[in-house]
């Protein structure tokens, strides 16, 4: 089965800057269309959503969950894992948890870490999140990369303190890993690689796991220095590159393959 993990990271980056809310509110509009292509395409997916989002508009996780999405953990303030002890990280998590379920989210057995920040230092928190009741993480970058990544973990699904990590499909590029499959990387690069990617995925019988941001396919945002990356302008250039693409490139990776769940995923390969 050709299986393709979508999944949305449903963030506000205007919640990570200073004044942020000065700017416009963009997060329900693009989470609406986002809603929209998945219910053309009659598709569930999975949304990891930031507590802080949850908390803005409950409305919206209301409506996502009622649409049949599932709704798993993304944070509670989208701290990276590093800066967080032990404990930070226990209260991060259950108000993550909090926010969610206040907005009616329930079973929630998922779990990802912002900015794909759990790496080898960081692997103390599998115990932690599998202590929660937790079934499955997805939060490893199995590559080199400017921020967080995990080179050594490679792009198998491992079971770490009792937890599945289901980490990003990679693939090589250059002599360079890159997560084909989400956000900034499926915009930038040709297409055709990308589809070759996929194809190749499924010629292994492995799923391909991708992410995606509100963001991605937001063509009318104003533009600012996004958090996070360092003040870099080459960076900030590619968040806002090709957005018009999105839609168009999974309408032909949806033809393809079976959308799934991550929680579905978890329960047909137990």
């Amino acid at each position: 089965m050709n299986t393709f993990l979508f999944s949305v990271d449903l963030e506000d980056v205007r919640l990570r800057m200073r004044d942020g809310l000065r700017y416009a509110e963009r997060v329900p509009q693009m989470t609406h269309q986002i809603l929209e292509f998945l219910e053309k395409h009659n598709v569930r997916c999975t949304f990891f959503v930031v507590g802080d989002v949850a908390e803005l508009y409950p409305a919206l996780i209301r409506e996502i969950h009622s649409k049949g999405h599932e709704i798993a953990c993304h944070s509670a303030s989208h701290i990276l894992l590093d800066k967080m002890s032990k404990e930070q990280f226990r209260d991060d998590l259950k108000k993550n948890i909090a926010a969610l379920n206040k907005s009616g989210a329930t079973e929630i057995i998922g779990y990802r870490a912002p900015v794909f920040s759990l790496t080898e230092k960081t692997k103390w928190v599998y115990s932690i999140i599998a202590e929660f009741g937790f079934t499955y993480s997805s939060s490893v970058l199995p590559a080199a990369n400017p921020f967080y990544g995990w080179n050594d973990f490679r792009t198998e699904i491992k079971k770490i303190d009792g937890l599945l990590e289901i980490p990003m499909s990679v693939s090589s590029f250059l002599g360079k890993k890159i997560p084909f499959a989400g956000g900034i990387y499926f915009r930038v690069l040709p297409f055709f690689m990308i589809n070759n990617s996929f194809k190749e995925y499924f010629k292994r019988n492995k799923p391909v796991i991708g992410y995606f941001h509100p963001y991605d396919i937001d063509t009318e945002q104003e533009r600012y220095m996004h958090p996070g990356i360092n003040d870099n302008h080459f960076y900030n250039y590619l968040i806002y590159y090709n957005r018009s693409s999105v839609f168009n490139r999974l309408e032909k990776i949806f033809r393809e393959c079976k959308v799934s769940r991550y929680c579905d995923f978890v329960k047909s390969i137990h």
